[in-house]
């Protein structure tokens, strides 16, 4: 239910701020959810499986920026999303 409403308000706000961190790593994260249904299916499919590994990096780089220049936004965009938080090398 979470979901569904962020997703709204996401897409509310892509209209105002498309380029912010916040926006990009939720597309992201839906092409992730996309690609890895897809490979569920299709096991073979080694020039998705490339596409994921590149998206997942940049996700993983939005959100390394974004925990270094705001920790809260981080916090609250790792809960809206659902997903684990990564850890720091």
């Amino acid at each position: 239910m979470v979901k569904n409403s962020f997703i709204s308000v996401s897409l509310q706000e892509k209209e105002k701020n498309g380029g912010s961190v916040e926006f990009q790593v939720f597309s992201f994260t839906n092409k992730i959810q996309r690609l890895t249904s897809h490979l569920k299916l299709h096991k073979k499919d080694y020039l998705s499986q490339r596409g994921l590994r590149k998206i997942l990096g940049k996700r993983q780089r939005l959100l390394a920026y974004l925990s270094k220049k705001n920790r809260l936004r981080y916090k609250e965009l790792i809960s809206q999303l659902g997903i684990r938080e990564t850890k720091n090398r």
